[in-house]
């Protein structure tokens, strides 16, 4: 099995780059980096080389730091194909179902529309985790500026559907605010509940939340279960409605929260 390390870069005010470091190689690659100078900062202390940029979408911060890391380290850019034309530096463009290697560490490529057209999430089988950019994040979903409900159903099926173990590294620190909202439309959601205790404990500490289980959103998450009979009571959405329907009447909720 390839071993692949996962450190977390904190970027801007609440954005989070991923390093990954697959030893056996020595292959480094970023995942979405909003800016150069705390991935180099990071590369400095651990004494790497960049050698691949993942981007899971085209928002500047996400891709901000691409070029200037691109022009200093020759590292090669991966990003959706559905968003080749905006994706800074991009040399590898992916597709929904393909697959490619960090030395030892393979990652397979899911499209994930909705926060974007061109949105895709990273999977690694070996390491147990997704880089899920703005589709997923722990206890919430991205906002859809350029997708439909029905787009963001059908991504959010695709990662309900990885394995239960899986870590979801998602690109923003969002999760006490969503777990507030999670509380206000899933209110005896014993569990839930629990979560945001350690959550918001955390916080007060300066500590992250990220990355979370997958296990635990499909338990906790609103936005991975739009079928729940309680939060469709507390929304008011009707039982006839469609997944998508009811998803797009719970993103709804959560801009006016």
């Amino acid at each position: 099995m390839a071993s692949l390390t996962i450190e977390r870069v904190p970027c801007l005010s609440d954005n989070y780059a991923w390093l990954l470091h697959e030893p056996a190689s020595n292959v480094v690659a970023i995942v979405d980096p909003s800016e150069s100078k705390p991935v180099v900062a990071a590369l400095e202390r651990s004494g790497l080389k960049l050698t691949h940029i993942l981007n899971t979408h085209h928002h500047w911060d996400h891709t901000g730091g691409n070029e200037e890391l691109k022009a200093r380290f020759g590292a090669t850019v991966i990003g959706p194909a559905a968003d080749r034309d905006r994706i800074p530096g991009i040399d590898v463009a992916l597709r929904d179902g393909e697959r490619y290697s960090l030395g030892a560490a393979e990652f397979l490529t899911l499209d994930t529309p909705g926060h974007t057209r061109g949105h895709v999430t990273y999977y690694f089988p070996s390491a147990k985790a997704m880089f899920s950019g703005d589709t997923l994040f722990s206890l919430g979903c991205g906002r859809f500026f350029e997708g439909t409900p029905a787009q963001m159903q059908a991504s959010l099926d695709k990662l309900r559907g990885l394995p239960q173990d899986t870590r979801v590294f998602c690109g923003h620190e969002y999760t006490a605010g969503n777990a507030r909202f999670a509380v206000s439309v899933d209110p005896d959601n014993e569990f839930l509940r629990e979560w945001k205790g350690r959550i918001d404990a955390a916080r007060a500490k300066g500590l992250p939340t990220v990355p979370s289980l997958l296990e635990d959103e499909l338990e906790a998450n609103p936005f991975l279960r739009p079928n729940s009979p309680a939060i469709r009571k507390s929304l008011g959405i009707p039982a006839s409605a469609s997944s998508a329907e009811a998803l797009g009447a719970i993103r709804a909720a959560k801009d006016k929260a």
